[in-house]
């Protein structure tokens, strides 16, 4: 299944893998449909430079549903880890955030480079259970790219690059 991510900055076209990550797709397609990241934003940029207190660092940026949208937000999914799916962090990688396992809602980041340290067993978080890849971008890297090198502050991006929509090609 094909999804269109269209932000002030560019498109980026992500193909999501629901055979091997069908709880996760299913997840984020919920919000998609309802039309929740309409309006949302990419608002969390995370480069070698700006994770000082980070032992295992990462390249990634962060988005989500439009603020408004947030008291409609789901109950947190299970997490389907790397470990099963057979699916890893590598350059364009979708995946969901979170905090804890079984705790990602709505926001999702993607990948710049390979980031194996996200994968079950991997080192960027304490309970080494790693984080759900879903999908592959396969258009507008270039316009990951661009948000990621955006102005921040720390890791918030000032101002937030703007979803003008996500939906279904």
């Amino acid at each position: 299944m094909l999804v269109l991510i269209q932000t002030s900055l560019g498109n980026i076209e992500i193909a999501l893998d629901s055979e091997r990550a069908p709880g996760t797709t299913r997840n984020f397609m919920r919000y998609v449909d309802a039309r929740f990241y309409d309006g949302g934003c990419f608002h969390r940029t995370v480069t070698l430079q700006n994770q000082p207190q980070s032992q295992v660092k990462i390249e990634v940026i962060q988005g989500g549903i439009a603020e408004a949208n947030r008291p409609e937000a789901s109950t947190p999914i299970a997490l389907e880890r790397t470990s099963v799916t057979g699916l890893s962090h590598k350059e364009g990688t979708v995946s969901m955030a979170r905090a804890a396992p079984d705790t990602a809602t709505s926001d999702f980041f993607i990948c710049i480079g390979a980031q194996p340290e996200l994968d079950f067993g991997g080192r960027r978080n304490p309970d080494g259970q790693g984080f759900a890849a879903f999908g592959q971008v396969t258009k507008g890297m270039d316009v990951v790219r661009r948000i990621q090198g955006q102005a921040a502050d720390g890791q918030t991006l000032t101002p937030p690059i703007r979803i003008v929509s996500i939906s279904r090609c």
